[in-house]
């Protein structure tokens, strides 16, 4: 029986991006995201959604996922998620260019969707 060698620790791994000479587009779907709110303690939901396209390295998913998990009991602001997720896939991974849209779940009658990309302009 083999050894998993994937990360579970909350850390992003990657790997080599089979197709390093062509531009194409990688989106991640997560319809179950968690954090916590830091001003209530209550749970808050949403959808996050990841579109890169990759430069020397690709985002392993299931380390991802771990990954996303680690904010489940964080007490974190919506606006936080977003940059943080970004700002995180970039320092794994230095892709050509990656949005991070969070669409979150309807509180006190007002949805929120917050969106940030890096570079700020798409290639």
């Amino acid at each position: 029986m083999s050894e998993n060698t994937f990360k579970t620790d909350g850390s992003i791994d990657s790997f080599e991006n089979p197709h390093r000479g062509r531009d194409y587009e990688i989106e991640f779907v997560a319809p179950e995201f968690t954090s916590m709110c830091p001003m209530t303690g209550q749970p808050d939901f949403g959808t996050l959604t990841v579109t890169y396209t990759p430069e020397a390295r690709c985002i392993e998913l299931r380390s991802f996922k771990y990954y996303l998990q680690t904010f489940r009991d964080r007490g974190i602001f919506y606006e936080d998620v977003v940059n943080q997720v970004l700002d995180d896939i970039v320092a794994a991974i230095a892709p050509r260019w990656v949005m991070v849209t969070g669409q979150f779940s309807t509180r006190g009658g007002i949805s929120t969707r917050i969106t940030a990309t890096h570079p700020e302009e798409a290639p």
